[in-house]
């Protein structure tokens, strides 16, 4: 496993595994706490996992937490996401950057997003399981959400949305959150 750092994105970085594969499948490490702490992070302040399941085209995001934030490690572990990240930390090098990738389950690469930046993917196959390793118990009262095609982003989604939850299809335009954190 190697870590790269994501230019575009201050603090990010993509975990790449090497998935061993023969006539019974694969097999690849997906987390390695010597890698993680490699790079100046402490694998030991993930607290919680989670998973979802997408069908091709849903659209999840852009997703960020207020207050301290929320640290993650994102993983495609079946399928293949278009997976986002804007930089919202005010006092970072690459505020506002946007960077995008593929994750697949064939690679098994894992991106880790600081704290302080939106997330979002779309599902390009039929079934996507994506899954999340944060740094801090979910509490939804810090939920944030941004319009998932806001202009002013202009992220280049590759499919048609076929379905998306309700929050984040009313969600506000970039400009609308950053005026409303001001307050």
């Amino acid at each position: 496993m190697k870590a790269t750092e994501v230019p575009e994105i201050a603090g990010a970085y993509l975990f790449e595994s090497t998935p061993y594969a023969d006539e019974r499948g694969f097999f690849c490490r997906t987390f390695d706490a010597d890698v993680v702490r490699s790079v100046g992070l402490d694998p030991h302040s993930f607290v919680q996992d989670s998973v979802s399941r997408s069908a091709r085209g849903v659209l999840r995001g852009l997703h960020l937490r207020s207050g301290a934030g929320e640290a993650k490690l994102v993983r495609c572990s079946y399928g293949r996401i278009f997976d986002v990240v804007v930089d919202l930390r005010t006092d970072s090098p690459t505020y506002r950057n946007r960077a995008f990738f593929t994750l697949s389950g064939e690679t098994q690469a894992t991106l880790y997003i600081p704290a302080g930046c939106a997330h979002g993917f779309q599902a390009l196959t039929e079934t996507a399981d994506t899954s999340y390793r944060i740094d801090r118990s979910h509490d939804p009262s810090q939920d944030v959400t941004i319009a998932f095609n806001d202009p002013e982003l202009g992220i280049p989604w590759p499919l048609p949305v076929t379905s998306m939850s309700q929050r984040d299809r009313e969600a506000p335009s970039l400009a609308e959150v950053l005026k409303q954190q001001k307050s």
